[in-house]
This record gives structure tokens, C-alpha cells and sequence, in this order.
């Protein structure tokens, strides 16, 4: 038997493959998304040193790497074309086809004569590539910690309590009633009354955030972001084909009036914030900041979404009660999770919401999963319950490694100014200069990877700024400085030596 097949029904997609032009017009086909060119190039930021003795086209290259590694640059997408790119960088065309060339060679492109070249991730690795000393790669961008005796604990309690729910399917989008009643009871203890009604269980805080954007938004609905703000929460908004509208954070606390008039310009669909300890600056909306949200939420009738994923790691005093508590006629969603506070690996958050809000959070989830792993909900309970126990210990430990990190910062990098967070678990590093991109191009060399402030920001902002985590033990975070110091002092001493030249 032998298959005929009508050439006259196909067509040739942008990655070169033939597709059944009814596939087409189905929708299921996706084309490579187009990385527009100029906002490519704000992402790209201030990746070209001047006087290095680094070759121009292996700068590029390492920049717009760290764009790939760190999800900027989404995968698949597909990059401008080598005379288009290289004229708005106002570079030779020959820059480009080698930068190119060499993310082809490690397997961070692909390309096909004719339709340019997509993003991708070599073959089996998400690591860093290094290319010096550093047997493993180190990971600086990334603020968490792994998981301690507890977690084991947890899951082992879990499974004694696993087989008295075993007749039950499993399927439950709200969550165990028992672990609602938890979730509620640590509200009311915060000062914001809160029944198990008003609690559904999700995967994660992010999970959460995405269900909220399903359920409440549609394309090209404006959602206001603090400025800097979490990148994956940049990238759920426009996932969910929104527009983020940053909110400048001024040098301390929050713009309020800043905030008014970004909701009556622009007329948003719903807000994103993180009062407690927010990412990744560390610091704590106070009690006055708070009431005078919630009165402006309550007044304009705008969604908001108040992030709590880092509520539990306080080292001076705990923050206030929840946003939610300050205005009852505020339209006010509250995401919890239990990833920062004990494990990322436990992937569960929950949303405090009114009863109303959450039948409509149910009805979007039936397309994207039936409910939260009963194992993880056991597990999560456990630790909750023990949670008096456990935190405390977990608080001073962090604060330890915070201190430590804050004078190695003094030790090894003078010129870097930061406050001490709050809490949470990073720095927020102000650079002397613009060097973020440069430097952090640099320490993949010696693999250590850093999270640039430009991840943080919209549209490439905070060049100046990197987030430094002090999650990782004081001897790891000591060596990766000692690495880090001497490709720091020679980059700012280039800075500083151009600037002479361009004074004389």
C-alpha cells in the first residue's frame, strides 16, 4: 500500500518544515515568535566593553547567552536578521554572523538558510557552560535554599497519614479541608479573620498567579508591577498576553501617590504586589503604606494581588498584618506559599480570596489541572503545624548568612552600595556603573552565574544592579567573591580608565 500525498496541501513553515496547510489554519501550528529588534537591544544592555581585549564578537555572543540562560530570551523564538541586528548595534555585519556562529557551535541557536535563526538550549544540559577553572557551575542568581532535615520529616509523616484518603479519587481543586483550616487559622492569627472557605489550595505562588490572570484578564488587559519586581511574575503577565505597568520604587518604601495615578491613567485590570519583603529589593510595606493601598484599592475598585511568598523570612520584627486586613471593601487577592519559607521542591501556595472569587479561580482551573497533590497537602501540613518550631531556627540562620554576606560585599567589593533587607533572601547591589550585563558575562567565564538587575526590570532597566542572593554557606559564597573580585577589578578599572582618556 502506498501513501500519496498532494504537495499542493502543504506549505513551507519558518523553520523549514513542511506543514499540511489545513494543520495551519487549525491553529495548532505555532511559529517561532520574532524577538523584535530594539527590544532586544534594551535587553541586551550595556554588553560592549569599550577597551577589553575581548573580541566584539565574543561579547555579543556571552550577552545574549546570559539573555537565553536567564529566560529572556524565550525559546523558539526567533532572532532579527544579521544586517537588521547589526545596524541598530551599530556594529559590522561580520560581529554578528560570529556571535552567531558560536551560540550555533554550543547549541543555544539553530538555524536554517532563509529563516534565520531560533533560540534553544544545547542537547540534554541546563547547566552553565564554563570554559576556566570552576569544575561546577554556581548558581548566584537564584534565591532558595535546599532542603533541611524537616522536609524529610514532612513527607515521612505524610505517607503514615497518605492511606486513610486513599478511597477517595484524589481529585479536589479546593484542597484538603484540613490543611484550609491551617492556612485560615494562620490568617486569623496575623489579624485578618479568615474562614477555609476563602482558602483554595495551587501549585505554587506562581501557579497561583497564573490562575488569577486566566480567570480575570484577557489579552492586552494592563496589570501595574512594582519596578523592579520578580521576573517570573513579569512573565506570567505576559504569558497571559497582558501589559505590565511598572510602578517606580522610590530609594525607600512605596509610591503611593505615584501608584494613584498609574491606576487612573492607566485603568488596570488588576495589580501585582509584594509588601512583605519584596523581591527583590527586602524591604516591608509599613502599617501607614498599607492602610492608604488598601483605601485606594477600595476606592478605585481595582483587583489587587498581594504576594506573600516571603512573609515567614523576617529578621527584625514580622511585618504587619496582611494588606487584605487593613480595607474589608478591597477587592484584595492574597497568594501564599510554602516554597520559600520551607522547601522550593514543595510545590504548593494556596490563594485567600472571598468565596465568590474562588468558585471563579475553580471553574478556569478545570483547563489546567484537577487539584494539588494530596502527598505535597500532607506534607505541607505537617509543616505547618510545626511551623513555631521550625522557622525561628531557619530565621537565624538565614540572618547569619545574611551578615556574613554583607561583609564579604564591604571586604571584596568596596564600591558596591545596598541596604540591608528586611527580609527575604537577596541584596539588592547597586554598581558604581552601568556593568551589570559586562560583569555578569565575565563570571560565566569562570561559571558563576548572576542574576543582572536588567531581569528584574522592564523593558532593560537597572543595569546598575545585580541580586545577590545569601542563601548559599559562607565558605561557597567566599570563594565564588575570590573568583569574582579580580574580573571586577578589572573591569571597573577599564571603566575608569576610559573615563580619563575621554577627560584628557
Amino acid at each position: 500500500m502506498h501513501l500519496r500525498i498532494s504537495v499542493q496541501n502543504f506549505i513551507i513553515g519558518e523553520n523549514g518544515i513542511m506543514i499540511n496547510d489545513q494543520f495551519l489554519k487549525s491553529g495548532l501550528y505555532m511559529t517561532p515568535r520574532r524577538s523584535a529588534t530594539h527590544s532586544l537591544v534594551r535587553l541586551l544592555g550595556h554588553w560592549q566593553e569599550t577597551n577589553s581585549r575581548t573580541p566584539l564578537w565574543r561579547q555579543l555572543a556571552q550577552a545574549l547567552r546570559l539573555l537565553i540562560l536567564d529566560g529572556r530570551l524565550p525559546l523558539e523564538s526567533r532572532l532579527p536578521g544579521e544586517r537588521e541586528f547589526a545596524t541598530v548595534l551599530g556594529v559590522s555585519r561580520t560581529t554578528i554572523a560570529s556571535a552567531l556562529a558560536q551560540l550555533r557551535e554550543e547549541g543555544y541557536l539553530q538555524s536554517r538558510h532563509g529563516s534565520g535563526s531560533w533560540v534553544m538550549l544545547p542537547e540534554g544540559r541546563r547547566e552553565i557552560p564554563t570554559r576556566m577553572s570552576a569544575p561546577q557551575a554556581l548558581d548566584l542568581s537564584t534565591a532558595a535554599l535546599s532542603a533541611g532535615a524537616e522536609i524529610h520529616q514532612a513527607y515521612s509523616h505524610a505517607l503514615t497519614m497518605l492511606p486513610e484518603y486513599l478511597h477517595h479519587t484524589g481529585y479536589d481543586q479546593h484542597g484538603l479541608m484540613v490543611l484550609r483550616e491551617a492556612i485560615a487559622h494562620r490568617y486569623c492569627t496575623r489579624g485578618l479573620p479568615t474562614t477555609a472557605d476563602e482558602i483554595m489550595l495551587v501549585n505554587g505562588a506562581l501557579s497561583g498567579l497564573a490562575l488569577v490572570l486566566r480567570a480575570m484578564t484577557g489579552p492586552g488587559d494592563r496589570v501595574v508591577v512594582e519596578n523592579p519586581t520578580y521576573p517570573l511574575a513579569i512573565a506570567a503577565i505576559q504569558g497571559a498576553s497582558c501589559r505590565p505597568v511598572g510602578l517606580s520604587l522610590p530609594a525607600q518604601g512605596w509610591d503611593t501617590d505615584g501608584l494613584a495615578a498609574t491606576i487612573a491613567q492607566t485603568a488596570p485590570r488588576l495589580a501585582w504586589l509584594m509588601p512583605d519583603f519584596h523581591n527583590p529589593t527586602g524591604r516591608c510595606m509599613d502599617h501607614a503604606t498599607r492602610q492608604i493601598v488598601a483605601d485606594l484599592f477600595a476606592r478605585t475598585r481595582t483587583t489587587l494581588v498581594v504576594d506573600e511568598t516571603m512573609v515567614d523570612l523576617w529578621y527584625n520584627a514580622p511585618p504587619p498584618p496582611p494588606l487584605a486586613a487593613f480595607n474589608a471593601d478591597a477587592p484584595v487577592i492574597t497568594i501564599g506559599s510554602a516554597g520559600k519559607s520551607f522547601w522550593g521542591g514543595l510545590r504548593l501556595g494556596w490563594v485567600r480570596a472571598s468565596a465568590r472569587t474562588l468558585a471563579s479561580l475553580i471553574q478556569a482551573r478545570d483547563t489546567l489541572d484537577l487539584g494539588s497533590p494530596l502527598l505535597e497537602q500532607l506534607a505541607a501540613l505537617w509543616l505547618l503545624e510545626n511551623s513555631d518550631n521550625l522557622l525561628p531556627a531557619r530565621r537565624a540562620m538565614l540572618a547569619q548568612r545574611r551578615d556574613m554576606c554583607a561583609a564579604l560585599m564591604q571586604d571584596y567589593f568596596p564600591a558596591w552600595r545596598f541596604t540591608q533587607p528586611e527580609g527575604g533572601l537577596s541584596f539588592w547591589v547597586e554598581l558604581p556603573e552601568m556593568l551589570a550585563t559586562q560583569f555578569a558575562a565575565r563570571a560565566e567565564s569562570v561559571g558563576i552565574h548572576l542574576g543582572t538587575g536588567t531581569r528584574f526590570g522592564l523593558a532593560g532597566a537597572f543595569e546598575r544592579n545585580l541580586r545577590l542572593p545569601f542563601t548559599l554557606p559562607d565558605e561557597t559564597l567566599r570563594n565564588a567573591f575570590e573568583l569574582l573580585q579580580p574580573l571586577w577589578q578589572t573591569l571597573s578599572g577599564q571603566q575608569n580608565t576610559h573615563r580619563l582618556r575621554k577627560i584628557i
